[in-house]
């Protein structure tokens, strides 16, 4: 299990920048152009998530936001910055798939309080038979 796991961790590395030169031979871009691409993604990334963390978890501590949401959403962004970092295109696109994913989705659609602070929701409704 070791070795398998060995193999898998210096395999990817091995395959992801020979897929990398591979695709820019066939786009006609310059092999440094796609790794720096990612470097200043994951840079970027990371740097703007270390930002937001801040206040997220501040905002968690106080009350005003779930704690696990953001957590998750933190790490997921972190997650992808580090792919980002890895020279590669199958990195890189490991990284936009984990960034697509809608994970706080439940966050948004839930209803926010009124102006008075009561969580009843008013209005008209009629029955379509």
């Amino acid at each position: 299990m070791r070795f398998v796991l060995l193999i898998i961790l210096l395999g990817f590395p091995a395959v992801d920048i020979f897929v990398t030169v591979r695709f820019a031979e066939w786009t006609g871009t310059p092999v440094w152009f796609w790794f720096a691409a990612g470097l200043l993604a994951g840079w970027s990334l990371l740097r703007n998530e270390r930002m937001t963390f801040r206040a997220k978890s501040h905002a968690a501590l106080s009350g005003h936001a779930p704690l696990l949401s953001s957590l998750l959403d933190s790490g997921r962004k972190v997650l992808a910055g580090i792919l980002f970092l890895l020279p590669g295109i199958l990195s890189d696109i490991a990284a936009l798939l984990l960034l697509a994913l809608p994970i706080n989705l439940t966050s948004r659609l839930q209803p926010q309080a009124g102006g008075g602070g009561s969580k009843v929701f008013d209005g008209e409704y009629r029955r379509i038979e």
